[in-house]
């Protein structure tokens, strides 16, 4: 079984940071590309931004000089810095991965998605 953890959202005023993260814990061979969805309410989920095992980054026009992802393998982590925040991005950011997992003797991936963690920008 496979969790993924997000924290760090919050409350903050416009031109206001934060800082999510999201860690993955359980049983798995490795994680492949993790990214960062947004939901604002009567809105569907829109991807953020994506981050390769190997550190390639695709970023949302929305967002690009804002937000930056990164993550460390090593802690299997995820991030998003998000500067400059705007009442525009207060939505639930969600984070997903894509998983290695093993299972009757074979390998693959496995999609997972995490709770969620409320974001709030104040104008």
């Amino acid at each position: 079984q496979v969790q993924l953890v997000e924290s760090g959202g919050g409350l903050v005023q416009a031109g206001g940071s934060l800082r999510l993260s999201c860690a993955a814990s359980g049983s798995f061979l490795g994680i492949q590309t993790m990214a960062w969805y947004q939901k604002a309410p009567g809105s569907q989920r829109d991807l953020v931004a994506s981050i390769s095992r190997l550190g390639r980054i695709s970023t949302a026009d929305s967002v690009k000089g804002r937000f930056t992802i990164s993550r460390d393998n090593a802690k299997n982590t995820v991030y998003l810095q998000m500067n400059n925040l705007k009442p525009d991005d207060t939505a639930v950011y969600y984070c997903n991965a894509d998983v290695e997992v093993s299972g009757d003797g074979s390998r693959y991936l496995r999609n997972y998605w995490g709770q969620g963690t409320q974001v709030t920008v104040s104008s």
